[in-house]
């Protein structure tokens, strides 16, 4: 005899909502929820700012899958059986209204991630599902037809297993232990650090729309861009670094990144500066700051080209080119990166072909279900990540109860 029907190992996003979701099919299945940590779902306390940013407002399936750089072709199957609105939708059967923000991320209307949470752990309460904090999994042992799961405690035994403990080495090492391949861990959603003249000083300013792009790379990619102290972050920063995760990792986080700071073409530019020195000769290159760049960044865009003294008409052709490629392609040298610690995203994990995307089941190993970072999936910011721990732990839940009502 078994003790449990499920042990899930993980009791994060992906972790609490696949036990719920076995339990709405199967409510006298014997589930336990298993979590080294004091709290359960702190990622969901602390993510889009303590808001809880649960999903992206993008109802099409395959226009959802474009932005994950890892996983776009397993999650489009997924996601055509629970995506964006069913999400929303769930939330809002247990009173938990959501709203569409102009960017395209979705929030729970009170602004306040716990009321995510207490949703969550009334449904564990209202379906007798067991969560043990301080007390993780140090040994998982599959057997002929269930799994040993040790804790610090005890041996306990349960028919399906349901691994969803994120990024944790420990964790890895034991799913590397069974012979499941795994690829290797690296992070992703980072800030690139840098040290230039032209940006030094102006942490807290930002653009609207700036092109970002890695010479020697495919990597090119826009949105807001934000100067911070250690260098740039925003949306075009943490897009480019998702997408160029293991690159980067392979040139140790040094390299170059050029940067379009308004997306104009080169000839609007030089249309703007002839415009410049035509009709306002005899005023200061300083004052006529150029459309959408904050005039702290103009100024000191200006000092770097040499321009700073003098009005328009007093400046030479090599410091207006200067000056227009500080514009349209500022070259700035990263030298590390900087991780967002609590929200910490990682690429890497239990290698797409070892799962079945139909019920999320190793393939290898029969009784074992996968979900959450533990998988070699992750997404752009935006709440793309939540969407495919709810997809895939949907998935995970109904085909595990269905295989213990069979």
């Amino acid at each position: 005899m078994t003790d449990l029907d499920l042990i899930v190992v993980g009791a994060g996003a992906a972790g609490v909502f696949g036990a719920i979701r076995c339990a709405e099919v199967h409510p006298l299945a014997k589930i336990l929820i298993l979590e080294k940590a004091k709290r359960p779902l702190e990622k969901v306390k602390i993510s889009g700012g303590g808001r809880c940013n649960v999903t992206h407002g993008i109802f099409d399936p395959r226009e959802l899958s474009k932005f994950y750089p890892r996983g776009q072709r397993e999650l489009l199957g997924p996601f055509n059986t629970f995506m964006t609105g069913d999400m929303m939708g769930w939330l809002g059967e247990r009173g938990v209204e959501t709203k569409i923000e102009d960017d395209g991320r979705v929030f729970p209307i009170s602004d306040d991630s716990q009321t995510i949470i207490d949703c969550f752990m009334k449904e564990l309460r209202d379906r007798k599902i067991e969560l043990r904090t301080s007390s993780g999994a140090a040994d998982i042992v599959p057997k002929d037809d269930h799994w040993e799961v040790t804790t610090s405690e005890a041996t306990l035994t349960t028919k399906k297993l349901f691994f969803t403990a994120g990024s944790s080495p420990a964790a890895w090492k034991m799913l590397h232990g069974l012979g499941l391949p795994m690829v290797d861990q690296v992070p992703s959603l980072f800030t690139f650090n840098i040290k230039s003249a032209v940006i030094d000083g102006l942490m807290g300013l930002s653009v609207p729309s700036a092109e970002i792009k890695i010479p020697g790379t495919k990597l090119n990619d826009h949105g807001p861009l934000l100067i911070t102290h250690w260098g740039l972050s925003g949306p075009a920063i943490l897009k480019t670094s998702a997408w160029g995760a293991r690159d980067l990792h392979e040139r140790n986080y040094r390299f170059d990144v050029v940067v379009n700071w308004t997306m104009d073409q080169e000839s609007t530019i030089d249309d703007w500066i002839t415009d410049q020195r035509t009709r306002f000769a005899t005023r200061s290159v300083a004052s006529t700051v150029y459309p959408e760049i904050p005039k702290r960044l103009w100024h000191q865009m200006v000092d770097d080209a040499g321009v700073h003294v003098g009005n328009w008409a007093d400046q030479n052709k090599r410091n207006l080119e200067h000056l227009k490629r500080n514009i349209i392609s500022c070259t700035l040298e990263v030298n590390g990166k900087s991780t967002f610690k609590e929200e910490f995203v990682t690429a890497g994990g239990v290698e797409l072909r070892a799962v079945n995307f139909k019920s999320m089941e190793s393939k290898d190993f029969p009784g074992l279900y996968l979900a959450g970072e533990v998988l070699n999936i992750d997404a752009v910011t935006g709440g793309f990540n939540f969407q495919a721990a709810w997809t895939c732990s949907w998935i995970a839940g109904t085909s595990i109860a269905n295989s213990l009502l069979d």
